[in-house]
């Protein structure tokens, strides 16, 4: 009943910047959590960036001072900002987001959701 669809990754000289976008779309009735997670071949995913829907962020080390997390709550939209890309960014980006929803019994339900995946690549 919900998708989440990124845009925005690419391919990008060191020091360039790209704007990761994340929209859900369906039944929801809200979100809560919304973050961006990586993972690059043969590597564990990991958290970037996240936000609660009381606008609290935080960041993993490595981004931290590079990359801005922010969202559109009227849009259902979370964005990730990254400046000064480093090659070591290069990962498939992914949204994650905390929904509450609709079912086809128009039941309320909750659970986390995941967005395809955006390739960033980061050359040097």
């Amino acid at each position: 009943q919900v998708q989440l669809v990124e845009s925005g990754g690419g391919l990008v000289q060191a020091g360039g910047s790209l704007r990761l976008s994340c929209a859900a779309s369906g039944r929801i009735f809200s979100i809560n959590d919304m973050g961006w997670y990586r993972q690059a071949p043969g590597k564990q995913r990991e958290l970037v960036a996240a936000t609660t829907s009381g606008g609290s962020t935080n960041y993993a080390d490595s981004v931290k001072g590079r990359f801005t997390i922010s969202r559109d709550n009227a849009k259902n939209t979370v964005y990730l900002q990254m400046n000064s890309l480093k090659p070591e960014d290069t990962a498939v980006y992914s949204c994650n987001a905390d929904v509450q929803y609709y079912d086809s019994y128009y039941r309320r339900l909750r659970t986390y959701y995941w967005g395809q995946g955006t390739q960033v690549t980061v050359s040097s």
